[in-house]
């Protein structure tokens, strides 16, 4: 478990749990009866999205310092760090069954003792390192920041790590200045909108992002100035075309391939921030696939790096949270553009609880344009109903088949009855001619 984080070791929930669906109990965890329970999304086991489930585990009390935060009524964040953390890639990873979740937005219910940040009814979003997955989440209070009135809870879930990361990697780790050129891979994802729009905030600055074409209406009205197909075109060219020299800062989030790729498009003195692999996520875990990215994947020798004068720089937020007063700095520096409406998360989907695996499939095969939520109140979509089968003929009842007889037969009977009054008329017809013959010979 990365540093900064021990308390959230020390969370009530990991001391019991039960399948919501089930009566079966863990044989190692169990939960007593008069305990108050909560909903939680647990990671059962490394792998696919079947190894996630709806389970119940005890509500959390806050231990010292501590502060436990309801979000059943609002979002929780997904990130590609949830996605590895599933598969067991994530450094460090605690062994299953847990709550991953990285960040919540809602309502501080209760305090610990020393609790001095936050107040019982602050709208807060929160950094929580894990366990964010539940209806109840239990988080130092110097990891809540509390919210301006005017933002949303689903804003407010969107924005911690996706901003402050696009943040730090911007201004702390590549000091984005004016007239500058930057890359961002997987422009129409969580931290992709979010560097762009803070990208916007600095004059001057010229935006590649890479996207699939069905996005490029999208990150373009977000804020990019040349949006490029990477699944049809060569990105590296597409960018020399714009700046030959090269780019000041590429965003690698893809690992493997793209990063030497990256590199080689940096001019001298520019950066290449690494953030993610996603490269490397599959939907299942396999070593080869894990050792063929990583074989791919660049180094970099001191040498290479003083002959060609440029950075190459990994940011991870999670070991932020041993700093807090700079995830302090940082949120108060976005809370503040948020408010003067310079910048805005754009939500893609709100699944619900039930439907993780549906939203982390979603986000895995890169669908998504901006930030997926997890809703914990929201009722799971209902399945569409199978087409109905072809309508068949339904045979006449009896009582119909006698009724059509009989109105066959009025309808024969008025037909000659016409007949027949007609057959009258012709022969009224020649008699009344005759008279009038007789009359004249009179």
């Amino acid at each position: 478990m990365a540093e900064g984080t021990d308390q959230v070791e020390q969370l009530p929930p990991q001391e019991g749990l039960v399948e919501e669906k089930g009566e079966e109990k863990s044989e190692h965890l169990e939960l007593q009866p008069e305990q108050e329970t909560m909903r939680c999304v647990v990671l059962t086991g490394y792998g696919g999205y079947n190894k996630l489930e709806v389970q119940k585990y005890a509500k959390p009390k806050p231990m010292k310092g501590q502060v436990v935060v309801r979000v059943h009524a609002w979002q929780v964040g997904l990130n590609f760090a949830d996605i590895i953390q599933r598969q067991g890639m994530y450094p460090s990873p605690k062994k299953p069954p847990f709550v991953p979740g990285l960040e919540c937005a809602g309502i501080v219910e209760e305090l610990g003792e020393e609790v001095t940040d936050v107040e019982v009814g602050s709208r807060v979003v929160c950094i929580t390192g894990d366990s964010a997955w539940s209806e109840y989440a239990c988080v130092p209070g110097g990891s809540c920041f509390v919210l301006p009135d005017s933002m949303s809870f689903e804003d407010a879930a969107a924005i911690p790590v996706t901003y402050l990361t696009a943040y730090f990697m911007l201004f702390l780790c590549a000091s984005l200045g004016q007239r500058k050129s930057v890359l961002i891979h997987m422009a129409a994802g969580g931290v992709g909108v979010a560097a762009t729009q803070l990208c916007k905030t600095v004059e001057g600055i010229t935006t590649f992002g890479t996207a699939s074409a069905s996005k490029h209406e999208t990150i373009l009205a977000n804020g990019i100035d040349h949006a490029i197909d990477y699944r049809t075109v060569d990105y590296v060219q597409e960018v020399k075309k714009i700046c030959p020299d090269g780019v000041d800062i590429v965003l690698d989030p893809l690992g493997g391939a793209d990063t030497k790729k990256g590199y080689n498009l940096l001019r001298p003195m520019g950066i290449i921030i690494c953030f993610g692999y996603a490269n490397a996520v599959a939907e299942t875990k396999s070593v080869f696939s894990a050792a063929k990215n990583w074989f791919q994947g660049a180094t970099f020798s001191p040498l290479q790096l003083l002959r060609d004068s440029k950075t190459v720089c990994g940011f991870h937020l999670r070991h932020m949270q041993s700093h807090p007063e700079l995830l302090k700095s940082g949120m108060k520096h976005i809370f503040d553009l948020y408010t003067e409406e310079k910048i805005k998360p754009h939500i893609d989907e709100v699944f619900a609880f039930e439907e993780v695996g549906k939203a982390m499939q979603r986000m895995h095969q890169r669908k998504n344009v901006g930030k997926i939520i997890i809703s914990p109140m929201k009722e799971p979509t209902p399945e569409p109903a199978p087409p109905l089968p072809p309508a068949q003929p339904t045979p006449p009842k009896e009582e119909d088949v006698k009724l059509e007889d009989k109105e066959g037969e009025k309808k024969t009977e008025d037909k000659e009855g016409e007949e027949k009054t007609e057959g009258e008329k012709e022969k009224e017809e020649p008699n009344a001619e005759e008279e009038k013959k007789e009359e004249a010979s009179a």
